[in-house]
């Protein structure tokens, strides 16, 4: 505690640090202020049913990720979700059309160029999102729309205000990125992520000393301990990286030498990151939205397994897809054809291996090795809320027993940790652990 409070002390003596927590924090309070903005036109006592659709599925998670905003029908009801999917597509497109690889390798021009199609591709996805949102609006809440209001004026002015919503909470998250500390983006999310925590906790709470069959404080207590073990887990998986030795030759250039001392190669066991699970959810709730509305009392068994996220054949497919998935991204994120090369361009080699394809064959062999039980931990994480709800854990507290929120919360703590680490490590105080360093999700420590 005496260790906490000291770094906290230093934290507050840095003029720089201290601005860009204060500036982080300012953002981040607007933000969570515009969640409960509602739109214009609506009625927010007359919410019930929209609130009550929110509660499990698809839509409990796209709540989730806006902080309550989806449920809310705030102006930020879309919430950030928009952009991220625009990027994972941009990233496929940098892998597969020699157009965007080409402008991935034009460095700081190509990026900017990437940035921009990347907004650009997002402001398309909203014009078609925001409609769709506001469809389910009036089907699950027409009574909250206010009576005297063209439902086309209030589709064509609701639409420009959600895709303008998405927009300022991306420009919230690019001013954190630039003044405030941590990645904004992945800051926005977190939040959004935790405001649901309290309340989550609270229901969880009065579920285990209600109930006949919530096991009192004793079954909490096991909850709260594998929970605890859990994200011990995700932080070891976060930080796992699997380093390969790369030795360089000695090159003489008139009477300077160059090369000749040895690096390692970091390759993180965690390489595909969540993008495994988000794929994973997409091919499993975009069918299966069809599905339900023809979907009845009297369908096969395997329809109404496959629509309830609880059963074991949801999350038996759900787990083969994302470690198929992971498999892929790494594939298509990771060229060891190219590590090899740029190796091999500077004198580099692996001991013992010979330089060219039989080091892309080596790097390729370790890379599957340590990718299988990536994935495997990977979609163990994912399918954990299902399994803590075997032990009658509420739907909305079971959420942060895995899947994508835990993933992105422990890897958005260790980032901002990380650097603020830095920056009281660069003016020579103590960091946040008693070993002065933090790992980050690289698995490298930050000084």
């Amino acid at each position: 505690m005496k260790k906490l409070i000291e770094t906290l002390k230093n934290i507050w003596k840095v003029e720089d640090l201290r601005q860009r927590i204060l500036i982080t924090l300012l953002f981040v309070t607007i933000y969570r202020f515009g969640s409960f903005v509602v739109l214009p036109g609506i009625n927010p006592s007359m919410l019930t049913k929209l609130q009550s659709q929110t509660q499990g599925g698809l839509m409990s998670l796209l709540d989730m990720f806006s902080g309550g905003a989806f449920s809310n029908a705030s102006i930020f009801a879309l919430g950030i979700m928009p952009y991220i999917s625009a990027s994972i597509v941009m990233q496929l497109l940098a892998v597969a059309v020699p157009y965007f690889q080409k402008m991935q390798r034009e460095g700081e021009s190509g990026r900017k160029k990437i940035s921009m199609y990347t907004r650009w591709l997002t402001v398309a996805i909203l014009l078609f999102q925001a409609p769709s949102y506001l469809i389910n609006l009036k089907m699950q809440a027409g009574d909250a729309l206010a009576t005297g209001i063209s439902w086309s004026v209030f589709l064509f002015t609701a639409t420009i205000i959600l895709a303008a919503g998405s927009m300022f909470i991306l420009w919230l998250g690019e001013r954190i990125t630039d003044k405030g500390i941590g990645n904004g983006i992945s800051l926005i999310i977190m939040i959004g992520i935790i405001a649901r925590l309290p309340q989550a906790f609270i229901q969880e709470v009065g579920s285990r000393f209600t109930a006949v069959t919530g096991g009192g404080l004793i079954m909490f207590l096991v909850e709260i301990l594998v929970l605890l073990a859990v994200v011990c887990a995700a932080i070891l998986l976060v930080q796992g990286t699997r380093k390969i030795p790369v030795q360089y030759a000695k090159r003489v250039v008139g009477n300077k030498q160059y090369g000749g001392a040895r690096q390692y190669i970091p390759l993180k066991l965690f390489a595909a990151n969540v993008m495994p699970i988000i794929f994973a959810q997409a091919i499993m709730f975009i069918p299966l939205a069809f599905v339900q509305y023809a979907a009845s009392e009297n369908s096969s068994w395997i329809i109404r397994s496959l629509m309830d996220h609880h059963s074991w054949a949801y999350n038996i497919v759900f787990a083969v897809l994302i470690i198929a998935f992971t498999y892929f991204y790494t594939a298509i994120t990771l060229n060891p054809t190219q590590m090899a090369e740029d190796m091999k361009r500077n004198n580099g080699f692996i001991p013992g291996v010979r330089p060219g394809k039989d080091t892309a064959d080596y790097i390729e062999t370790v890379m599957s090795r340590i990718t299988f039980p990536g994935s495997l931990f990977i979609a163990f994480i994912a399918i954990m809320p299902a399994l803590a709800g075997l032990l009658n854990v509420q739907d909305a507290f079971s959420q942060f027993f895995g899947g994508t929120s835990l993933l992105i919360l422990v890897g958005v703590v260790l980032d901002t940790l990380q650097q603020i680490e830095s920056h009281l490590m660069m003016r020579h105080y103590d960091g946040l652990l008693n070993s002065g360093r933090v790992h980050g999700r690289g698995g490298v420590a930050a000084y």
